[in-house]
């Protein structure tokens, strides 16, 4: 028997950790074995621990706590543990999906090479420098169509194929793990789970540029991911796949190399990564050249996303056929998506491209949280745009989504329900973007910044008659001005809230807040159902509720803060959240 339980950071967070310690603690017998994995991606029901019989049968329990231990391991296969075994709805969950990407996460131990190699690891890096030539693995990977995962979108194969003819005898392959959009943690989750998937992608992708140097840039917010990735790369080294005369091959050599980032998000543009490599400030560069030409210490250098390499050992082992029967005509094989925000059963899962929103939402991710209304889903981060409700239907491949105004991006996707400003949201994601501008081209250092204000004052209750009409005229300048992708994206979430919600802009301006989220826009009172319980008066941090016992309490809106602390206390609904700001009855 083996006990799996899942130690990837959602399932550390939720209690693993105290369930291995646990299950370390105890005498399982000889012939049970313990084991940790990575996520399964069903993050909302972790920790996750899953017990396979001696006969390979798997038994999943969800929302495992230590005391439920003795239940599980003694009950698995009976009824006994039915109240903690995973449901059949959300079993069904992972059979909506095509896991090409994520086929190893929460099966394999991300720490065992051996596991990597059981399921088929490394034999698509032997193929490669056995049986192809460089340009065999460039034709593959044009034939599957794999575009990068990262954002652009941009052709894998071509990228390959120009720092492959480029000028130069050192060369390096760069891989972008500087995961830095909000709600996104795909490449996290990868890293944790399969981290060898990662270092095989990138050691086909030397092998075809004709590089000998590997340098995977990850985010130092991601202590358990560099982790596992030492674990991996030594391990590596151990078994022959990196060093001197890799597999016995002489003058085939590759090294791997981590570099920790500081987490500054415009280090996810590749010119500002290569800067931070070098030991400069993270700020992007001119283009052209391009990377491919003079990057690294103007070497050719060649640079993807961790999703994106993660594709290249399963297109090569499979054939490009096996990748581009999934997706579209010019959107291949399968997509790994965050599904966070106002979304039931949050966390990762991979779809083919092509699959509609709608599917993605309800279908998969199970609805919206409370069975509230859905209202719009946020793409491509900072960098992306708001889709609205009545556009559930589009099908999700770069094509289509682009035309709504949004991007794929990385694949973070932040569902939002009616109870979302969507002035706020813009405010928020623009205040992110601001932050994070290296400042070195004025177009994003000033535009991003006006923007900013713009919405400050318009979600403070201070808006001018023709703000909507400013930030129209702000925003394609800025896009238009910038030195970078993040000046060049950063006006997406403002564009598209005011081209599919405007008329919460408008009446912003007016002084109401429709969602009920701006605070200078909303205010408390108290109604007639008020049976002067106190609860409110007593609840209050600052005293802004007068009224005797028994009798009807009201609000002094001049000392109320709108915490809305009294409105979550009230049992009797006696006390309403109402748009704009009050007006003394005369």
């Amino acid at each position: 028997m083996r006990v799996v339980v899942g130690a990837g950071s959602c399932g550390l967070a939720a209690g693993a950790d105290s369930l291995v310690q646990e299950l370390k603690s105890r005498d399982l017998g000889p012939d049970t074995v313990l084991e940790i994995t990575g996520c399964v991606g069903m993050c909302y029901l972790e920790p996750i621990v899953d017990i396979y019989d001696d006969c390979g049968q798997l038994h999943r329990f969800t929302h495992v706590q230590v005391k439920d231990l003795d239940t599980i391991l003694e009950k698995f296969d009976d009824a006994g543990c039915d109240q903690f075994r995973i449901s059949e709805d959300d079993e069904r969950i992972l059979g909506k999906q095509v896991r090409i990407v994520l086929r190893n996460c929460g099966v394999i131990n991300p720490e065992s090479i051996d596991d990597y190699i059981a399921s088929g690891g490394y034999t698509a890096l032997e193929r490669c420098v056995k049986e192809m030539s460089p340009e065999d693995v460039i034709a593959v990977i044009k034939e599957s169509g794999l575009r990068g995962r990262g954002g652009a979108g941009f052709p894998t194969w071509f990228k390959w194929n120009a720092a492959r003819n480029a000028k130069g005898k050192d060369k390096y392959m760069i891989c972008n793990a500087d995961e830095g959009d909000p709600g996104a943690f795909m490449d996290r989750s990868l890293l944790e789970g399969d981290p060898h998937a990662l270092l095989e992608g990138m050691l086909i992708g030397a092998y075809a540029i004709g590089a000998e140097t590997c340098m995977i840039y990850v985010r130092a917010e991601y202590p358990l991911a560099i982790k596992r990735l030492k674990i991996a790369i030594e391990q590596a080294r151990e078994r022959g796949y990196l060093g001197k005369n890799i597999m016995g091959i002489k003058g085939l050599n590759f090294e791997m190399i981590i570099r920790a980032g500081a987490g500054a998000f415009v280090c996810g543009e590749e010119t500002a990564l290569i800067a931070s490599l070098e030991g400069e400030r993270g700020m992007p560069r001119l283009k052209p050249p391009f990377p491919a030409e003079r990057g690294y210490f103007q070497k050719p250098t060649n640079i993807n996303n961790v999703e994106t390499l993660a594709n290249v050992p399963y297109i090569i082992a499979k054939g490009p056929a096996a990748f581009t029967k999934y997706g579209t005509e010019k959107s291949p094989g399968t997509k790994v998506f965050a599904l966070t925000g106002k979304i039931k059963k949050g966390g990762l899962v991979e779809i083919p491209m092509g699959t509609p929103l709608r599917d993605i939402i309800y279908d998969i991710g199970g609805g919206i949280i409370d069975d509230r209304e859905f209202k719009a889903v946020q793409m491509g981060g900072p960098s992306g745009g708001c889709i609205p409700a009545s556009l559930m239907d589009t099908p999700v491949d770069y094509e289509n989504i682009t035309k709504t105004g949004a991007i794929v991006g990385s694949g973070g996707m932040v569902v939002m329900d009616d109870s979302t400003c969507m002035v706020e949201m813009a405010r928020f994601f623009l205040n992110f973007t601001c932050e994070e501008s290296c400042g070195k081209c004025t177009y994003c250092r000033l535009g991003t910044k006006r923007i900013l204000e713009i919405l400050e004052r318009i979600t403070a209750g201070k808006s001018r008659a023709d703000d909507i009409e400013l930030l129209e005229e702000i925003c394609p300048k800025v896009m238009e001005g910038s030195l970078c992708g993040l000046g060049q994206t950063a006006p997406n979430p403002v564009l598209t809230t005011i081209k599919y919600f405007r008329d919460e802009y408008e009446a912003h301006l007016d002084g109401r807040c429709p969602a009920k989220v701006c605070q200078p826009l909303i205010h408390y009172h108290i109604n007639d159902n008020c049976t002067g319980c106190t609860v409110c008066a007593r609840n209050c941090p600052v005293g802004a509720i007068e009224g005797a016992l028994k009798e009807n309490h009201i609000i002094d809106q001049d000392m109320c803060t709108k915490c809305g602390i009294c409105f979550q206390k009230c049992k009797f609904n006696a006390i309403d959240l109402l748009e704009g700001a009050y007006v003394w009855e005369k």
